[in-house]
């Protein structure tokens, strides 16, 4: 029976929706580290 319910297409463009959110949710979150102010310079105190 849970088989049957994965295999709809429905499910399925749910959970890949899901999932690429997700991962991009989690790519924006990693870039906020690197941004201008994300860390100090090396040669900033030269």
């Amino acid at each position: 029976m849970f088989q049957r319910f994965i295999k709809r297409p429905w499910v399925a463009f749910v959970t890949k929706t899901l999932v690429y959110f997700l991962i991009m949710l989690f790519l924006i979150y990693l870039y906020g580290y690197s941004g201008v102010t994300g860390g100090h310079f090396i040669y900033n105190e030269f």
